[in-house]
């Protein structure tokens, strides 16, 4: 049976320790291993950190299928999803500013919590037609968020399947849990969720790998999922590559990168060493 795997970076900085990892995960698990490069924030995204990470990720001898998927060239699938959720009744206008909603959730001082903070309060779920209308035509921007209680109510009952650490079998969907998520916004015409399940579908991707901070994520995707009729995949999330105080490499912590590593000496087999303490799953930082 051909399991399909892939590894899916951004092109907005060099790959560090944790990406190698999910790389080789990636790469190990599966039968048939791709790489699809996420530069649909064209702000961010740089030709030159592409180049970097087909270069680290050959130097640590890995091989995927050619030719590369980009994000880029898929902005109309994106949007004939979209289409097909606003179809169903499923997106709304959201006219509300980051500062809008802060003030809001502190005013409710109770608002719900899920994997990534407060969520939003729904200010913009019930305004009418004609209003949402009015305000698209006067040209103010807005973002488009699915209905979540209306989507978990037409999806019914999800689950998936869980190969990675931890909690394993078939796991019951939260569809609610991340609220009403954005799936669009006027200068990013995908957002993360909506584009990785229309990229995993087009691509035939069966198993999903990615760290353990992106565990809750797969309910909102599954919910996804179901919503566009899109094919379900099984899902293994590993463990994180953690520095020496504890805390996930990241690019914005200006994490030690996999070029900077070769430049010193590194060789892939000292990479590859670095990861096999799977008990602590820390590494300190070179």
């Amino acid at each position: 049976m051909t399991i399909t795997t892939r590894f899916a970076p951004s092109p907005t900085g060099a790959l560090h320790l944790g990406h190698a990892y999910a790389a080789r995960f990636a790469a190990t698990h599966g039968t048939r291993f791709l790489v699809r490069i996420e530069d649909i924030d064209s702000a961010r995204c740089k030709a030159e950190y592409e180049a970097t990470i087909f270069s680290d990720l050959a130097w640590l001898g890995l091989r995927w299928e050619e030719p590369v998927l980009r994000q880029s060239t898929r902005l109309e699938a994106y949007g004939a999803a979209l289409a097909q959720l606003k179809a169903q009744g499923l997106l709304y206008p959201c006219f509300c500013t980051r500062a809008e909603i802060a003030a809001e959730i502190a005013r409710s001082g109770s608002a719900p919590h899920g994997p990534d903070g407060p969520l939003y309060p729904g200010s913009c779920r019930a305004l009418s037609v004609e209003v949402r209308a009015a305000r698209i035509a006067a040209g103010e921007p807005y973002a488009l968020r699915l209905d979540s209680t209306k989507a978990a109510a037409q999806a019914g009952p999800l689950s998936f399947v869980e190969e990675g650490e931890g909690e394993t079998g078939r796991i019951t969907v939260d569809p609610l849990c991340f609220g009403d998520v954005v799936l669009a916004r006027k200068d990013t015409p995908s957002a993360y969720h909506l584009a990785v399940v229309v990229d995993d579908a087009f691509q035939g991707v069966t198993l999903v790998t990615r760290g353990k901070d992106l565990f809750a994520a797969t309910h909102i995707q599954r919910l996804l999922q179901a919503l566009l009729g899109l094919p379900e995949p099984a899902y293994a999330h590993h463990k994180l590559i953690l520095d020496a105080a504890g805390k996930k490499f990241s690019k914005r912590d200006h994490a030690v990168t996999l070029q900077a590593l070769r430049q010193g000496g590194a060789s892939p087999a000292d990479i590859t060493a670095l990861f096999q303490d799977s008990d602590r799953a820390m590494i300190s930082r070179r």
